[in-house]
């Protein structure tokens, strides 16, 4: 869709490259996810850390995006600074424990990013973002359900 005479607004789409960046990372998950399952049983424990690792690293990612939106502010509301720092609290709790329990936590912060950024993400005109962001989240948190269920 063109914004055409709407140059004020934002555009419609993310830019291609964001969108290309944003698959490429689901290439750790997925890669994780099917070597917790092909790969020797000797690996596998690594394998399932790595991927636990890597969605803590994701998880605390997307809480830091609210500290982002809230810069953008002369006056943020105080809960995009307390929402931006819960995910990489669980991240940390999750990545240590056994990953086919942390898996399972971070797969469910990754949903419950995506559904407080559904409710954030259109009150500061980021919602274009979403659809992506859905994506994204869908993907990483099958993996990790996946990889859980492997370990």
């Amino acid at each position: 869709m063109s914004t055409g005479s709407l140059s004020s607004g934002p555009p419609a789409e993310v830019p291609g490259w964001a969108a290309r960046l944003g698959y490429a990372g689901l290439l750790p998950f997925v890669g994780g996810a099917l070597l917790v399952w092909a790969a020797w049983p000797d690996v596998r424990p690594y394998a399932a850390q790595a991927l636990s690792a890597y969605a803590a690293t994701i998880v605390a990612f997307l809480g830091g995006i609210h500290w982002g939106i809230a810069f953008r502010e002369a006056d943020p509301p105080p809960r995009l600074f307390a929402w931006g720092v819960v995910p990489s609290l669980v991240a940390w709790a999750a990545v240590l424990m056994p990953p086919a329990s942390g898996l399972v936590i971070h797969a469910l912060m990754l949903v419950a990013c995506y559904a407080v950024d559904r409710r954030v993400y259109p009150a500061h005109g980021l919602e274009r973002w979403l659809v992506l962001r859905f994506r994204l989240s869908a993907g990483a948190a099958a993996s990790c359900l996946l990889g859980a269920a492997g370990a």
